[in-house]
This record gives structure tokens, sequence and C-alpha cells, in this order.
């Protein structure tokens, strides 16, 4: 019954925050959208997760764990793909110059990897190869960490208001790294008894399966945090505005570059 009011509770969070990221990424526009979109993504397949949790609570109970797990996994990709989207459009200079487009290609990449290695894993009961997604998702979350850090150090040549989204990708990255931690962890528990064996910490309490009370804190609420801290950064701040400044500070920036 608990997981049944969760589910109608993302279905009623997530419909309107749907819209307001949808509109997000159109004010932005797909050019320089960045995470938005994936944003918008991550918001709709939350809609579906909740439909579809509905639907098997009710018809199909014995079959839940396995689709909630492959929308658990999806869903910790796109929020640590949107954080890598959005830290890579903070380093943008006035002219519109992306740095580092291979590197963040590769990482986007290793995240689309994740996610095929741990539903597959998880359908197909093949532990390596979800412990190899574990690994891609850790790896990850590890690389937006120290991008974040690097950032600030560079802040002094960051655009205006590309520093205060940096401001709110650091506020959203502690709620990020609990979901993080939640995420891995309900992974794990897919293999939980041979984990139990080595280490004697028993995962039995993650995943759908597990306590509604850890599900609630460390997943929906961590998700739902880390969204509403997002829609309003996207949503407040006028970054296209970074684009229409004085002739003086574009120079400096140019001028200092390969700093930038």
């Amino acid at each position: 019954m608990n997981l049944f009011i969760l589910a109608v509770l993302k279905i009623v969070t997530y419909v309107p925050l749907t819209k307001v990221s949808c509109a997000i990424v159109s004010r932005h526009s797909l050019s320089r959208s960045g995470g938005w979109a994936l944003l918008c993504l991550f918001c709709a397949l939350q809609v579906l997760h909740g439909k579809l949790l509905i639907f098997l609570i009710i018809f199909h109970r014995n079959l839940l764990e396995k689709p909630a797990g492959a929308f658990d996994a999806s869903g910790l990709s796109l929020l640590l793909l949107c954080t890598l989207g959005l830290l890579h459009s903070i380093s943008q200079t006035p002219d519109g110059f992306l740095r580092y487009r291979g590197h963040v290609r590769f990482f986007q990449l290793l995240g689309m990897v994740a996610v095929i290695l741990t539903i597959l894993g998880i359908y197909y009961r093949m532990i390596r190869m979800l412990l190899v997604g574990v690994v891609f998702f850790s790896v990850i979350y590890i690389v937006l960490v120290g991008i974040c850090l690097y950032l600030w150090t560079q802040i002094r040549f960051l655009m205006r208001y590309r520093k205060q989204l940096l401001k709110a990708v650091s506020i959203a990255l502690p709620f990020l790294t609990v979901r993080t931690v939640y995420g891995v962890l309900s992974m794990l528990s897919w293999d939980r008894y041979r984990i139990y064996s080595v280490t004697g910490w028993d995962l039995v309490e993650f995943g759908i399966n597990g306590k509604w009370q850890i599900y609630f804190a460390m997943e929906f609420l961590m998700e739902f945090t880390f969204v509403i801290i997002y829609s309003v950064a996207g949503y407040m701040l006028p970054l296209n505005e970074d684009y229409k400044i004085p002739e003086s500070y574009e120079d400096e920036c140019l001028l200092s570059r390969p700093q930038c």
C-alpha cells in the first residue's frame, strides 16, 4: 500500500515538473539546452515509472522488481548525465566555445553503456555485467565531483549567470550523492547473498522490495529536491544574457581563453 501511494505521488509531482522542464528547454533553445533536455526526459520517465508501478502493483506484483530496477538505473543515469551537461555548459565562453567536447561525449556514452549493462544484468541475472555497470556509474559520479571542484577554481573566468548555475549544481550535488549511493546499493542488492558472505552487509532493505522508508528518503526525496533545484535555476537564471556582456569583459575572457 505504501508503494502504491509513492507511485501516485510520483505521478502527481512529476507531471507539472515535466511541463516546467519542457518550458526550460524551450527557453534555452535546444542548441544550448545542455543538461536541461535530460532533466525533462527524467521527469517524463518518472511519470511513466509511477504509472507502471501502479499497474504492476494492481495486476502483476510478482513482476514488479525487474522493471523497477531498470527504471531506477535509467533515472540515475539521466541525473548524472544531466549534471554533466550543465557543468559542460557552465564552462562556455561568451563566443559560445565549449571545451572538452570529446571527453563529455565519452562520459555520456559511458553512462548509456552503464544503463544497458545494468538492465541486462538485472533481467538475466548476469551479476558481473551488473557490477561493471555499477563501477561505470561510480566513475561518472567521481568525474562530476572533480569537474565541479575544477570549475570553482576557475570561477573568475566564468560568465555571470553561469557562476550562479555552478552554485545551483553545487547545492544539488549532495542530493545526487545520496541518490547515487542508494542506486549503487540497490543494484548490488541483486547479488546480496555473495556480498553478505564477503562483507557482512545485508542489502535486503534496498531496492523496490526493501523498506519503503529508505526508498522514499534516499530515492524519491533526493530526486525531487534535485529536480526542484535545477528547475528553479533553469527558470530563474537568464543564461542567454551571458552573451550580452560588456566588450571589455569579453576581451578579457578571450585573452584568458586557455583558462576559461
